[in-house]
């Protein structure tokens, strides 16, 4: 069975100021999630699935049903506020869904393949989907999952501090934990630091961190479940607080559910957070048509 790529594009885009998930980036106004999904054909994945808010389903099928016809199958799930699907009946006010494991979990009646997660608006190259895929095909089991672990210097940017989840890794490759650094950034010609109560700490060059890009089974739906309904409990009342991904690996990785396996590429990773980001992720796209990564007609 090949596997489904679940791409995280319910997100509001606040900072950016409009629809980031469906603004162009190619030459030929190819979208980011373009590009991730003709790696992930590629690579061998069988299913494109969309966690979107219902109110953009229109937009993202105008986009990308004419281009993906014939060559994947595609899917679309909704992160909605509704909770009643999760036995909760109670109104809780919040001005954005769950977060990124909330939208995940929506898609659990929905998929019933090993999969992997990436946010729609991350360039991740095709390294990383083709190590996802072999993994997702060999390896992946209820109690072994994986993400890509990206080197933390190919995914800082040269214009100011970064947050980044720095893994810690056994000796087997697995992850032991996930520290958020908020503040990450080249210093001295190269060296990359984070800062943390006014101290600088070096961290190696080749440190992995995870940008987002997780392979499951689908007995991740409910091992995560339990762990939503304690977190709606424990955070109704604050309307900012989000599930995220994070959060539930750690969980699993502490009560011994499963293994993640920290998969390492060599791939830059690009992305865009703010307008400001969008020509430097157009030149980035631009040499690697250039240099013949990608066709200049993504889907000609």
């Amino acid at each position: 069975m090949k596997p489904t790529l679940l791409i995280l594009a319910a997100g509001m885009a606040s900072r950016y100021g409009s629809m980031k998930q469906v603004d162009g980036f190619g030459p030929n106004g190819e979208t980011i999630i373009d590009y991730s999904i003709y790696d992930a054909i590629k690579a061998g994945f069988g299913k494109v699935s969309f966690i979107i808010r219902e109110e953009f389903a229109e937009p993202f099928k105008a986009i990308f049903e004419p281009k993906l016809a014939g060559r994947i199958e595609t899917d679309y799930v909704y992160q909605s506020y509704d909770l009643k699907p999760f036995g909760i009946y109670k109104e809780i006010e919040r001005g954005k869904p769950w977060g990124t494991a909330h939208a995940v979990l929506a898609a659990r009646n929905q998929i019933n393949e090993p999969f992997c997660v990436i946010n729609a608006d991350d360039f991740y190259g095709y390294d990383s989907f083709e190590k996802m895929a072999k993994f997702l095909t060999t390896e992946v089991a209820d109690d072994r999952y994986s993400l890509i672990g990206y080197q933390i210097d190919k995914t800082l940017s040269d214009y100011g501090s970064v947050s980044r989840g720095v893994c810690k890794v056994d000796d087997n490759g697995n992850m032991i934990e996930v520290n958020e650094r908020t503040q990450v950034y080249f210093k001295d010609g190269g060296k990359v630091v984070y800062e943390e109560g006014g101290v600088e700490t070096e961290l190696s060059t080749d440190t992995r961190v995870s940008m987002n890009f997780w392979g499951f089974t689908p007995a991740v739906f409910k091992q995560s479940e339990e762990m939503f309904l304690d977190f709606v409990a424990a955070n109704e009342d604050k309307p900012k607080s989000e599930f995220f991904i994070p959060l539930v690996a750690d969980q699993i990785i502490k009560s011994g559910i499963a293994s993640f396996k920290v998969i390492p590429t060599a791939s830059k990773w690009f992305g865009v957070t703010y307008k400001e980001d969008k020509p430097i992720v157009q030149k980035c796209i631009s040499e690697l048509v250039n240099s013949g990564v990608y066709p200049e007609n993504l889907w000609a």
